[in-house]
């Protein structure tokens, strides 16, 4: 089979869920089948392109940098998109070089299927009705919540605005597109509902199990840890929830509590936040998220907004730490409350579940152990990758 994969950015350096989940499948749908990789290459790596030959077997790079948030250029698009009909987050990936790079690989290899990867490439699509798009994510779920949390009413009319649009494009793409496929049972009933889609099939999230189990017993680093790209408003909204309604619970009790927040491009305001706070500290960006892990008491996740699967949390349960997460932090994932997970959807409810666990290691040893055990019997990524054929040859041209 020879796959055409679009997406916005190359996935090296591996930083966010969606770029693990995609190199994890296609380098091994690579080892059966010529995958040719479409994508934007922003110059701020040198391995991106470098490293494509891992998972494809050829790449396009398309030289393309959004501005970053809160630059002078940024403000100037925010401006400019005011009365576009698309959501900013979609109208930054619009290009026409893109659109030729396209159109150009189409013809010439004349692939058997074609992925978007994530909604946001699908701008630069003509025709979408022979494509399958590969949905991480509910994106107007993403932004209704944005909306919904949002305090600043500015903020909030802006947030319903962008999910306005968002619903406009995604249910267009969605209904045009041959095949969507979501990353969870939940996804794929809401797309359907959502959309009126007939059917949406769905896989699993896998884990790398085998790289994840501590090599032996390891030195406690910190009591909590968070892990996810914090250039990401729900990663940044979950951050800042956990340290302004939670946290001051759980030091009530247990002064001494040490937080460490793992993910790249922290917000200015947070690294002044931790250059305060003997017991917080936030690292940016690290080569391998494994030894915080392994260094924590508990894998926190307080995420009030998101949608698609929390890699984070099968991460967590195979590095042998037990999760508390938000019930919205863990939709979609196939888990067990209270035996291999602990939710919690109040400040004051996620705090005492934090405590329970740092005063009882026996608890922690425990969930630990369930977590483990389910995600290595029916997590990886092998078998997710299958799945993903087997659909993949059903939409075949």
């Amino acid at each position: 089979m020879k796959i055409l994969w679009l997406k916005a950015d190359f996935l090296h350096p591996t930083l966010r869920g969606g770029q693990i989940r995609t190199l994890e499948m296609l380098k091994r749908l690579h080892r059966r089948h010529e995958v040719h990789y479409v994508a934007f290459d922003d110059g701020t790596s040198a391995e991106a392109v470098a490293r494509s030959a891992e998972y494809a077997a050829r790449a396009y790079p398309v030289s393309h940098r959004a501005p970053l948030r809160g630059s002078p250029a940024f403000w100037l698009q925010f401006a400019g998109n005011l009365f576009s009909p698309l959501p900013l987050s979609l109208a930054r990936y619009q290009d026409a070089a893109f659109r030729r790079m396209l159109q150009d690989v189409q013809r010439r290899e004349s692939p058997d299927v074609m992925v978007c990867d994530f909604l946001t490439p699908a701008v630069n699509i003509d025709d979408l009705s022979s494509w399958v798009l590969f949905q991480h994510n509910v994106e107007t779920m993403i932004w209704r919540r944005h909306a919904e949390h949002a305090r600043n009413p500015l903020l909030k009319l802006y947030f319903q605005r962008q999910a306005e649009r968002m619903f406009q494009v995604e249910a267009r793409v969605c209904r045009a597109v041959r095949t969507v496929i979501a990353v969870s049972e939940n996804d794929a009933r809401t797309h359907q509902t959502l959309f009126g889609l007939p059917h949406v099939p769905s896989i699993p999230t896998g884990v790398d199990v085998a790289s994840l189990t501590p090599p032996g017993p390891m030195p406690g680093v910190t009591d909590l840890v968070f892990v996810g790209s914090m250039d990401w408003m729900p990663n940044i909204d979950a951050v800042d929830y956990f340290l302004d309604e939670i946290l001051p619970l759980i030091r009530r009790r247990r002064p001494d509590c040490s937080v460490t927040i793992v993910g790249r491009r922290p917000p200015a305001r947070l690294r002044r936040r931790a250059a305060g706070d003997l017991q917080l500290r936030v690292t940016g960006t690290v080569e391998d998220v494994r030894p915080y892990l392994w260094g924590a008491s508990v894998s926190i996740v307080p995420l009030r907004i998101g949608g698609g699967t929390r890699l984070k949390i099968y991460e967590s349960m195979a590095a042998r730490i037990p999760v508390v997460s938000t019930s919205i932090g863990a939709e979609g994932l196939e888990i067990h409350p209270p035996d291999d997970i602990l939710l919690a959807d109040t400040p004051s409810a996620f705090a005492d579940a934090c405590l329970e666990l740092l005063a009882d290691a026996g608890a922690r040893a425990r969930i630990a152990q369930a977590a483990s055990d389910l995600v290595s019997s029916s997590y990886s990524w092998e078998r997710i990758t299958a799945d993903f054929e087997r659909i993949l040859f059903g939409a075949m041209n």
